[in-house]
This record gives C-alpha cells, sequence and structure tokens, in this order.
C-alpha cells in the first residue's frame, strides 16, 4: 500500500436531522480493490460523494490527494473516475458521440481501451442513448469511467443491471486495471458473490459509521461458521457465548452460527451443549452479517 488515496478523521455529514455518517475515521490506499459494504442507508453513496467533493462535510475533515475534497481542482479530478447508481447522458448522442465529447476533456483518453470496452461490454458506438436499456446506459457508464486510466475509480452498485455472463467480463476486467494503472477502485454492491472474487480490502458501513476496515483475507480467517446439530436436548433460543459474533438461524435442534475463531472452543461447545458441530469456512455472504449485525466485545 502507497500514500492514502483517500482520508477522512471525524467525518460526519448530517441532513437535517438525519446523520448519514458519524465520525468516520478512514484512509484507503492502493493499488488495490476495496469493497464498501452495508445495508441500504448505510452512508455508502454518501461517502463516495465525499472522496469527490460533491458533498463536503458538516463536521470533521475529507481529502482525496492529499487536498481538502471542498477544493478539489482539475488535476485531482482528472485522476477520478465515477460510476453512479443512476448514470445520466445526453440522450439525443449516439454512445460514439457521447464518448468523443468526454474524451474531449481528458489529455489521457485511451481509445484502444475504449474499442476494447465497447467489444467487451457487447455495446454498439451507433446505438442512440435514449434507445439504450438501463444495462446497456450502466455499461455506457463503465466505459466513460475507465477511458482516462483513473489512479483512482468509484464505483456505485456498478453490476446491479448487467447479465452475468458480461458482469463476469467487467470484474476481471478490474482485475487488470489494478495492474495495468496501479489503480485504486472502491467498489460498493450488494451482489457480495461477485464482489468477493476481485476485492482484497473490505471497509463496511453500518449506520454511518466504520464498523469493519480490513483486509477480506484477514475477516475470512478471523471469523468461522459452525453448524450446531442437537444430540438429545433442545439448544437454547440464544448463545451467550463471548465467541458468538452472530446467530443467522436458531431454533431447538439446529443453529448456525458465526463465530469468532481465535476465542472458539469447539470441544467445550460439543460437550456443553451435546450437540454436534460442524465448522466450516465463510465468503463475503456469510461474513456480512456478522460485520454490520455481530455482537461486539
Amino acid at each position: 500500500m502507497g500514500d492514502p488515496i483517500f482520508d477522512a478523521t471525524g467525518l460526519s455529514k448530517a441532513f437535517g436531522h438525519i446523520d448519514a455518517l458519524r465520525e468516520v475515521t478512514l484512509s484507503l490506499s492502493g493499488p488495490s480493490i476495496i469493497g464498501l459494504l452495508g445495508r441500504n442507508a448505510a452512508g455508502k453513496t454518501t461517502l463516495l460523494r465525499h472522496i469527490v467533493g460533491l458533498q463536503l462535510p458538516t463536521a470533521g475533515t475529507a481529502r482525496t490527494f492529499g487536498v481538502p475534497t471542498r477544493i478539489l481542482g482539475h488535476e485531482q479530478l482528472a485522476k477520478i473516475g465515477v460510476v453512479t447508481q443512476t448514470p445520466v447522458f445526453l440522450g439525443w448522442m449516439t454512445i460514439e458521440q457521447q464518448l468523443r465529447y468526454l474524451s474531449a476533456f481528458y489529455p489521457r483518453w485511451d481509445v484502444d481501451r475504449e474499442a476494447h470496452l465497447l467489444e467487451l461490454l457487447e455495446l454498439d458506438g451507433t446505438s442512440q442513448i435514449k434507445a439504450l436499456s438501463t444495462g446497456s446506459v450502466q455499461k455506457l457508464a463503465i466505459v466513460a469511467s475507465l477511458c482516462h486510466r483513473p489512479t483512482l475509480l468509484l464505483l456505485d452498485e456498478p453490476v446491479s443491471n448487467l447479465d452475468p455472463i458480461v458482469r463476469d467480463r467487467f470484474l476481471k476486467f478490474l482485475l487488470e486495471v489494478v495492474q495495468e494503472d496501479a489503480a485504486t477502485i472502491v467498489i460498493s454492491s450488494h451482489v457480495l458473490h461477485d464482489v468477493e472474487s476481485v476485492v482484497d480490502w473490505v471497509v463496511c458501513l453500518n449506520d454511518g459509521r466504520v464498523v469493519e476496515n480490513a483486509a477480506l483475507d484477514d475477516l475470512k480467517e478471523r471469523y468461522t461458521e459452525w453448524r450446531v446439530a442437537a444430540r438429545t436436548r433442545d439448544l437454547p433460543a440464544h448463545f451467550e457465548e463471548a465467541c458468538v459474533a452472530h446467530e443467522t438461524s436458531v431454533n431447538r435442534r439446529t443453529a448456525t452460527l458465526v463465530v469468532r475463531a481465535a476465542e472458539a472452543d469447539v470441544s467445550a461447545f460439543r460437550q456443553r451443549y451435546d450437540a454436534d458441530v460442524e465448522v466450516a469456512p465463510l465468503n463475503l455472504q456469510g461474513l456480512f452479517p456478522a460485520l454490520v449485525h455481530g455482537r461486539r466485545h
């Protein structure tokens, strides 16, 4: 990891009586692909908008490329690519015309990458934008965000409207971007299975606060799943053990638990509850409930 691409200290953002971000202290570095996770209204989009200066803190500080986000200039903004949840383009233009218009603002626009992405994402440059489907508009936003070879790429739900084949191609291309451009990519998505295939770092927000900020591999080592089956007596309605971070399902005969591996004693647990316990690794989908709702020390 190099110098921070973005750093925030005590960053808070309020919209009237609603606190969208609450004292966020965070540093993002690269090259890497960072998964920005959280439930709806957790503050993910608000944080992304602060990174590019579209929103300014109510309290605290935010800096991108070492510059306060309130005074970001062309030098910094030209190094950023963004895909929003609802991209907007000039509907009367064709895809090719829109890209030519955008390329005029970026001296480093790569026409070879543009051609490659149009083919990869199955976009016809002669198509008129107002006739595009929602998925094709999202594809165009991806092309527009990548052709100037940004150092920082912010992706807000970029795969939600892509079919599985194109989604897989795009995510694999992101790995190439990190290598070729030494880029830092922040991807916010609810499609956790797909995101897991490319991210190496996870930042998780809940209720406007950072509740996790760690390497994905470290999280997978830190937590494990226990599938519990009672033998001779019913299981409790709730497990009080400190090692249990989250109970994903519990009934009288079975339970599925997310457990902090370093604190867990599976033998003692089996004996205490007279139960069989199957220990299994967790993927990001399985980790997510523990990250946002888990019992913490």
